[in-house]
């Protein structure tokens, strides 16, 4: 009989990435959903705006999308040895239509990024300056994505997928070694969801704080459970029992970087909508209706981040076997 064991030659299947997450969600999806408010925080933190950093991070992935038609592959160091990074083909009307961002307010957040020196526009082209203090290196990011894959290597291992697990600093090693390759598909990820929660949600904060919450509710639910969880059993958990705790609007501020104002006025927006739920002490919680009508699009998200993660298995697995 064939054996189900992954050969250190083959390839890893994005199938089989994804049902290790769906099986053991219990262990996985906080660790990712923590990753991803983490990433958001930093977003938003960066210019207090998340349209903003959406454009940046569009008009960086054009450039990735050039260099992968073109057969370029660079290295970490590599990419972060030029200073500026140009776009050619620059269009107002793309980056509106792409980002769900209205073309005015498109239009209006361009200038407000070449007024700050984060971009420079000419003709139909733009060059973007990483000599700011905001493009710094994702160092951060890599690690908390290799930590995330080494776990989840482990996971593959009692599921007969690999033969054994990756060390986090193995796959930092090879993320920044194939990382222009590993940043588009990281991008192909990030922007689809951020898109897709914005149309959801009407705007980015409102995502953030709610997502913040679910974050909160993940970290507990898996605290109290002692056994691995499916995602859909996982999830039913959360909204079960009252001891669940919640977040105010001041720690949620804190979290996020967002003002205590705003965060007030959208979490009553977020009730209002019955997106989440306030109790007696004025925390805030996830309602499990919403939840429920989120799944489809959260099914989405791990088949996107099962690819992401079978692509950097695969680079491992092709990088020891030569």
């Amino acid at each position: 009989m064939k054996s189900n064991i992954q050969d250190i030659s083959n390839k890893v299947d994005k199938e089989q990435i994804l049902s290790v997450v769906e099986k053991k969600y219990s262990t996985l999806g906080p660790m990712w959903v923590t990753q991803q408010m983490e990433w958001n925080n930093s977003i938003y933190s960066t210019f207090k705006n998340h349209d903003k950093f959406l454009i940046l991070i569009f008009l960086v992935k054009k450039a990735l999308d050039s260099y992968s038609r073109n057969f370029i592959k660079l290295s970490y160091d590599e990419f972060y040895s030029n200073r500026t990074v140009e776009i050619e083909n620059f269009n107002i009307s793309e980056i509106s239509k792409e980002l769900c961002i209205p073309k005015e307010s498109t239009r209006r957040k361009v200038i407000e990024l070449e007024n700050e020196g984060a971009i420079k526009k000419t003709a139909n082209k733009i060059t973007i300056d990483r000599s700011k203090s905001y493009f710094s290196r994702p160092e951060n990011s890599i690690k908390r994505i290799s930590r995330f894959i080494a776990i989840l290597s482990e996971m593959c291992i009692s599921e007969n997928f690999l033969l054994k697990s990756i060390s986090s600093e193995k796959l930092e090693i090879i993320i920044k070694k194939n990382f222009s390759e590993i940043w588009k598909t990281y991008y192909e990820m990030q922007i689809p969801m951020m898109i897709d929660y914005k149309k959801i949600f009407g705007d980015l904060e409102s995502f953030h704080i709610f997502g913040t919450c679910v974050v909160n509710q993940h970290l507990y639910a898996r605290k109290v459970s002692e056994d691995y969880m499916n995602r859909i059993s996982f999830i039913n958990s959360i909204h079960i029992g009252q001891n669940m705790l919640g977040l105010n609007a001041m720690s949620i501020s804190d979290i996020t970087g967002i003002p205590r104002a705003t965060v007030i006025r959208k979490l009553k927006k977020l009730v209002s909508l019955k997106n989440l739920q306030i109790n007696e002490k004025k925390h805030y919680k996830l309602t499990g209706h919403f939840t429920k009508k989120l799944m489809p699009l959260h099914k989405d998200v791990l088949i996107k981040l099962s690819s992401f993660s079978t692509q950097i298995f695969n680079l491992y697995l092709l990088d020891e076997k030569n």
